[in-house]
């Protein structure tokens, strides 16, 4: 079943509104998360990305427009949605002086668990996010993965319905990314329903069933990251890079070497289907790039198309 054909999404969301004073966070925007959903907010710090997350946790109230979470309304059922949700938050805010374990049985004391309710699910935790051989240790000199996973641990001890997470991967080294990735997808084919923010495109593209595209406190796009990148995008990009001075001389020479050309300031991108042609297109013309780089399209030339910059600033 579709998101579209779904009769009860687990997240509704018409006309959300969030105003901070004079200033509009998040302007009048339309979603819907379905159940076993990977649902992301892809978009530049500054969107509307977490105050739209804030919401949806019931920890900032909703300024205006409908927003429905499991079927209960935030401002009336907030206590009891909160009690169903996991919720990895930007900043880790674990306790850094109790023990890894303990960081989790303490936590699942909060939904009354027994004692040893509480220790055996925090051991299979462990073990689901590769910890179980820190579990004594402290939690401060744990590297910043290890507390990444250590907090989704601590988000997945209620068995909650929906896991929200805040720009899970920020400032994590590639491997650890990888490695948080392949967590996060296991969830994921476990039929958890995941919605997260992120401003990384390769982490949509890996993780996001469906995504929206959000730029200035409003969502600009939607769908699959294929049917995105279908949608504004051609199938291959070719990357020109010229000795610093050269682009500013190009007028004219670039027109038609592909469907579309940007202009960025370091490199200029020809959008086509044939990458390789454009490249040996531009040769034909006397063009001297200094590298030459063809890949396929990513959100990030969705981003391009859609708002006109780069997605991050």
């Amino acid at each position: 079943m579709t998101p579209d054909e779904s009769p009860t999404p687990l997240i509704h969301a018409r006309g959300l509104t969030k105003k901070f004073g004079e200033f509009t966070a998040v302007d009048a925007v339309d979603f819907d998360v379905a159940s076993g959903e990977s649902f992301g907010f892809l978009g530049p710090n500054g969107a509307g990305k977490t105050s739209t997350m804030r919401m949806v946790g019931c920890v900032s109230p909703v300024t205006a427009g409908t927003l429905r979470i499991l079927g209960l309304d935030p401002n009336v059922d907030g206590p009891r949605i909160r009690g169903r949700l996991g919720v990895v938050p930007q900043q880790d805010t674990l306790d850094t002086e109790l023990s890894v374990r303990d960081n989790l049985v303490i936590y699942a004391r909060y939904f009354g668990m027994s004692h040893a309710e509480a220790r055996t699910k925090a051991d299979a935790l462990l073990e689901f996010v590769q910890l179980a051989e820190r579990a004594k240790d402290k939690v401060e000199p744990l590297s910043g993965g290890m507390k990444r996973r250590l907090t989704i641990a601590r988000a997945l001890i209620n068995d909650p319905s929906i896991l929200l997470l805040d720009e899970p991967t920020t400032g994590l080294d590639p491997q650890a990314r990888h490695l948080l990735w392949d967590r996060l997808y296991r969830l994921k084919q476990q039929g958890v329903t995941l919605v997260l923010t992120t401003h990384y495109m390769d982490e949509a593209e890996q993780l996001c069933d469906r995504l929206v595209v959000m730029d200035k406190a409003r969502i600009v796009a939607e769908g699959s990251p294929l049917q995105l990148i279908e949608r504004y995008s051609t199938r291959e990009v070719t990357e020109l890079r010229f000795a610093v001075g050269v682009q500013e001389t190009l007028d004219g020479q670039l027109e038609g070497l592909g469907e579309r050309i940007e202009r960025l300031p370091d490199r200029v991108l020809v959008y086509s289907n044939d990458g390789e042609a454009a490249a040996a297109a531009a040769n034909q013309r006397g063009l001297r790039p200094e590298t030459v780089l063809v890949r396929r399209s990513s959100l990030e030339d969705v981003f391009l198309r859609l708002t006109g910059r780069s997605l991050v600033d």
